[in-house]
């Protein structure tokens, strides 16, 4: 690092503001002289309460304790999402963290589930995969030396306070204000030519920088209405772009699991917390009004509503450019994709890892942009394939929004994926790309592909020893899960919690 300090000044707090300050100040604080800057007046989107087990290694690299992120959010754990009428109204699946049953060199466990479901061996493939059938039984429990397959549903407002309160106690300074400026250097015969230079508060301030991080949000105030990156549209393959959210109380005892509901024009989730229970629903405007999804939302809460519904509009698809001159787009401003899978804190962890792998500390260098925005572009756009399947491959033709999901048509790289699949049961993992094999086999088994034929070194094993040892794994799984207490009790425990 160089020894003049960097000044990044982060505009907009939330989830994406706060997580970037937090790993900034933590892990590289002592070389920069960090800003934030946001406004009490300016609400943020607040609904992404549930997250995958990537955000382990953010927990780990900032050295937080689990139990008390978990107690200062009122969290529970989650491992997996259930799928409920997305196939069919009345089908419904689950998909897991964790792995499927044990692989061999040449072809992953699926092969010999389709096998031993063809002999009549087995029952659901979730069976051979422990946190599938934890979540099922409602059993959990962090384990010495277990794999974090785990994740959390959480508050995210909390989540943004707790990552501030470290932020601040690392020496990041925050500035109240809202921004009515963004200032650009004109410098014709420079390389800054064009880089934002301050941003001016409405009252008068100004808060100059060499770097600044865009986290303003749907507004993208940096990246797009300053530097004009441009916005790739993909809502001709993922059409919902409205959102209605609100807080029920508890009323049971919390899942393990997320629920995903498919709806008329839409899907609804319900995610439990500690406390409360986070509940909203996605949908297609063009099939469906705001009036009706929220009494669509209001007719099938399991509770009393804590709030008034809040309507939320987005348009899915990324930025151009997630990062342009010396502005970085973090969250929401570098795009969208919605939240069916959880996926919206990974993508701002993952680009804070690679900002900082990739930061500027002796100024910007054109080849480390380019290598940011490809890695970011090429990890949107398999998550975006990830999504896309649960609408089009479905059996749904029930309305207008679910007859034109199955006959859109789909991205080269998801039809490939899909085809691979169905012909001979072969699924890969690209480089590090998030969703791994088992993702994929249990969304494309649970949306109903079953593919025709297995993969012939399976038929090595005789029958005999193909059910022996099938019933070995699921044995082995069933015995883990049994012997794990119920999720609500490891709660109380873990967490020193007062669930009820």
């Amino acid at each position: 690092m160089t020894t003049t300090k960097k000044r990044v000044v982060i505009a907009g707090g939330g989830t994406a503001g706060w997580m970037t300050a937090a790993a900034l100040s933590k892990l590289m604080g002592k070389h920069l002289d960090l800003v934030l800057v946001e406004s009490d007046a300016i609400g943020t989107v607040g609904v992404g309460e549930a997250t995958i087990p990537t955000l382990h290694i953010f927990h780990r690299l900032l050295g937080l304790k689990e139990q008390e992120v978990m107690a200062a959010t009122n969290a529970t754990f989650k491992l997996g999402i259930a799928f409920e009428n997305w196939r069919d109204t009345g089908k419904d699946y689950l998909h897991s963290f964790g792995f499927l049953g044990k692989d061999c060199w040449a072809c992953g466990f699926q092969h010999f589930w389709l096998k031993g479901r063809q002999l009549g061996m087995v029952g659901d493939i979730g069976d051979y995969c422990s946190e599938h059938l934890a979540a099922r039984q409602g059993r959990f429990a962090v384990l010495p030396n277990q794999d974090y397959n785990h994740a959390y549903h959480m508050d995210a407002s909390l989540y943004a306070k707790y990552l501030r309160q470290l932020a601040e106690q690392q020496g990041i300074r925050r500035v109240e204000g809202k921004i009515s400026q963004v200032l650009q250097h004109h410098a014709p015969d420079s390389e800054l030519n064009g880089h934002i230079e301050a941003l001016v508060l409405e009252n008068g301030e100004r808060i100059a920088g060499d770097l600044f991080i865009d986290c303003t949000g749907f507004k993208a105030l940096l990246i797009e209405q300053t530097l004009n990156t441009g916005f790739e549209d993909w809502s001709h393959w993922l059409p919902c772009d409205s959102a209605i959210a609100v807080q029920t109380k508890s009323t049971a005892t919390p899942l393990a699991y997320t629920r995903s509901i498919a709806r008329e024009s839409g899907w609804q989730w319900r995610i439990p917390l500690q406390n409360r229970t986070g509940n909203g629903l996605v949908f297609c405007s063009k099939y469906l009004s705001d009036e009706a999804a929220t009494q669509l939302l209001l007719d099938n809460l399991d509770a009393e509503p804590l709030n008034p519904p809040r309507v939320i509009k987005f348009k899915t698809g990324t930025r151009r450019l997630h990062w342009h001159k010396n502005c970085v787009a973090i969250g929401l401003s570098s795009g969208f994709l919605e939240p069916l899978e959880s996926t919206s804190i990974h993508l701002i962890q993952r680009s804070i890892i690679r900002l900082m792998q990739l930061f500027p500390a002796n100024g910007i260098v054109p080849a480390d942009v380019d290598e940011f925005n490809q890695q970011t572009k090429t990890e949107i756009e398999n998550i975006r394939d990830f999504i896309i399947l649960h609408y089009k491959v479905t059996d749904r033709e029930d309305s207008r929004f679910w007859r034109y999901c199955k006959q859109m048509t789909i991205p080269e790289s998801l039809r490939h994926r899909i085809e691979m699949f169905a012909d001979g049961g072969k699924v890969y993992k690209h480089g590090n790309e998030l969703f791994g094999e088992s993702s994929w086999i249990q969304v494309m088994l649970g949306q109903g592909i079953m593919p025709k034929q297995y993969h012939p070194i399976v038929d090595v094993m005789e029958a005999a020893e193909l059910d022996a040892f099938l019933s070995n794994i699921r044995s082995t799984v069933k015995r883990k899960v049994d012997a794990l207490p119920p999720h609500a009790d490891f709660i109380r425990h873990y967490c020193k919690s007062n669930l009820g």
